[in-house]
Parts: C-alpha cells; sequence; structure tokens
C-alpha cells in the first residue's frame, strides 16, 4: 500500500492525494453551492484532507473557506485543523513589470479572507513571463509573509530549473514545486528532479489523469475531433500528439487497463498511482465532481504497484516521442501550440 501522508515540510503533513479545485472555478459545469461544500467534506471524510486552489479559481477559495467553517461548526476546532489548504498566487501577465511588495500582500491578504484563516498553508507562486524579472523580489516578499506568520510554507509552480535555481539562490526557503506530471509527460524527471534532489523539494503534481483522458472512457475509442469540450482536454490533448499520436496513446490505455484489472480499479487510478511512485513526488492533485468521484480518488493510496507492472506501463513510455524539455517551456510559449490556450490576466479586477 502507498503511504497515505506525507512530511511535506518541518511538522506539515499532506495527504498523498490532494483533491483539486479547478473543476470548480466554472468551464465544468454548473456548480451548487451547498453541494460542493457537502461534497468537499465528503472528501475529507474519505482520507483527502489536503485542498489545492488559486487566487485565480473564481469562487474556489470561498468555497474551501465555507467548507472549513462547516467543519469547525460541526466537528470543532481540531477537525478544521486537519484541513490543509494549498493556494496559488499568479500575478496577472499585465501586472509583472510593474509587481511590487503591495501587490502580492493584496493577494495573501484576500486569500486570507477567502479561506476563512489567518495563516496559509502552502502559497505556490506562478510567473508568466521570464522576460519581466522580478519573480525573485516577488518571492522574496512572499517571504515576508512568511516570516511575519500569515504563510506557512512557500512554494512554486511551474518554474523551471534555472529560474528554481535563481530562487533558491537568493535564500527562498521553497518546500514544493507544483507542476504537471503524468504517464504522458515526464518533463519533470529531466534536470528539475536533480535540483529538486539537491535542495529537498517535493513535486505536487497535477495532470496525473490527462484532464480525464487517462480512463476506461476513453480505451477503444476514435481519436476525438475539434472543438473539445472545454480547454482542459484542448490542452491534454496536445500533449497526446506529442507523446506519440492517438495509436501509442491506445497502447498506453490498453497496458494502465490490464494493470488495473490485475488490481480491481480503473485506468485513472492506476494513472495517478504510477506518479505517486516517481522520485520527488509527494502528493497527485485530482479533481472530483460528487462525493463519488473523492472516494475513487481516496482509493489511489492503495495501490501498490509491482515491478511487471511498471515494466508494462514503461514498455509503451519506451516509445514515446516527447514532451521534451524543461517544466513548462512548451506552454510559456504563448504563441506556440500550448501557450496559446493559456489565460493570462485571471486577478484583473479582483485585487
Amino acid at each position: 500500500m502507498t503511504a497515505q501522508t506525507f512530511e511535506l515540510g518541518q511538522s506539515y503533513t499532506i495527504s498523498r492525494v490532494i483533491r483539486g479545485g479547478w473543476q470548480l472555478a466554472g468551464g465544468h459545469g454548473a456548480i451548487d453551492r451547498e453541494q460542493a461544500v457537502t461534497d468537499l467534506i465528503a472528501t475529507f471524510d474519505a482520507g483527502i484532507r489536503t485542498y489545492d486552489c488559486a487566487d485565480i479559481y473564481t469562487g474556489v477559495e470561498e468555497l474551501i473557506g465555507a467548507a472549513r467553517l462547516r467543519l469547525a461548526s460541526e466537528r470543532g476546532l481540531d477537525a478544521a485543523a486537519k484541513m490543509k489548504v494549498h493556494t496559488k498566487l499568479v500575478p496577472d501577465l499585465e501586472r509583472l513589470a510593474s509587481i511590487s511588495r503591495d501587490y502580492i500582500r493584496g493577494i495573501v491578504d484576500q486569500s486570507l479572507r477567502r479561506l476563512k484563516t489567518d495563516r496559509l498553508d502552502l502559497v505556490q507562486f506562478h510567473w508568466w513571463d521570464y522576460a519581466q524579472p522580478r519573480y525573485v523580489d516577488a518571492m522574496g516578499w512572499l517571504n515576508e509573509l512568511r516570516l511575519e506568520g500569515k504563510v506557512r510554507n512557500i512554494g512554486t509552480t511551474n518554474f523551471d530549473t534555472p529560474r528554481l535555481a535563481e530562487i533558491l539562490a537568493a535564500g527562498v526557503p521553497l518546500v514544493s514545486q507544483q507542476l504537471q506530471y503524468s504517464v504522458l509527460d515526464q518533463r519533470p524527471a529531466g534536470s528539475l528532479a536533480a535540483l529538486a534532489a539537491q535542495n529537498g523539494i517535493s513535486f505536487l503534481c497535477y495532470g496525473s489523469v490527462a484532464g480525464g483522458f487517462l480512463s476506461d472512457k476513453w480505451l477503444g475509442v476514435a481519436e476525438p475531433q475539434t472543438p473539445l469540450e472545454n480547454r482542459s482536454l484542448v490542452k491534454y490533448k496536445l500533449i497526446i500528439d506529442d507523446f506519440g499520436g492517438w495509436d501509442l496513446f491506445q497502447a498506453l490505455l490498453g497496458a494502465l487497463k490490464a494493470v488495473g484489472d490485475r488490481h480491481g480499479v480503473d485506468i485513472a487510478t492506476v494513472a495517478s498511482a504510477w506518479v505517486l511512485e516517481q522520485p520527488h513526488v509527494a502528493a497527485v492533485i485530482v479533481g472530483a465532481r460528487n462525493q463519488a468521484h473523492a472516494l475513487a480518488n481516496a482509493g489511489i493510496m492503495d495501490v501498490a504497484l509491482d515491478a511487471g507492472d511498471r515494466a508494462r506501463i514503461a514498455a509503451v513510455i519506451a516509445q514515446s516521442g516527447g514532451p521534451h524539455g524543461d517544466v513548462y517551456t512548451l506552454e510559456r510559449d504563448r504563441h506556440g501550440r500550448h501557450g496559446s490556450i493559456m489565460h493570462y490576466n485571471l486577478n484583473a479586477g479582483r485585487i
């Protein structure tokens, strides 16, 4: 059985499956607020006691804050304290050139209000454009807030190896980096993994089921035609193309299905369990639309792959053509296939 928890920082323990908040931010269907709060608490009861959100996920910090309040009201402050919440700080692209200490402080204070807390467990910093060089300054200001007690831990999101090294060289104590990692996308296993090993940084991984593509639903299905249902599917279809195309993707699904059948679980569970086994991975971040999904996701921690399982999956990955390069390099090219679908100014008017 996979370990159920991971010590991410000193005296700071998280569940190895994290409940993602992206699917509650809109674009995946209407959200019933009361039911969403109930589902978040059901996730907690299933053993997934760590939650991921962001300043740019519309309404999600507020939903998690409401779940925290309900948990405290119904079960006491001790229960609420066991709910760990990670948020992201994502300055708008148009604000990077004029980024200031007050801007960073304003976003942190906003997250504190929304999440109904006086200290954020983990703030994960993202920066859109390295041509604007003030990300090290911004991380320093975020560290000041850690020293003040408003933030417990700090991490990064989607930084490449050279820039992460710059931040570390500036003396910023990072515990984690959130990044995309899956059987389709092993870019984090390159130079970034070596830097993480040298500095005690752990990976919090999104995309382990590729927006739902890594599931039984897509096994044996013809390649979908555009337009796809949502931007998440567009994003991960590009990764499938880089991996080697639809036929190789189907071979991968077949391998995951065979492993899943042996363990009595589905393709998505095996895909996430594979990521959990990779070096430096602390947790996978998975979405859930309802309580049933939350219970299924908790089962990821119950799967222990053996050498035969790993070999079956590795045999397909060995045929892959990519994606290659450092973490998030493809997505950072705003004129490329991956970067052109990103949304860059989602905090505008909210601070």
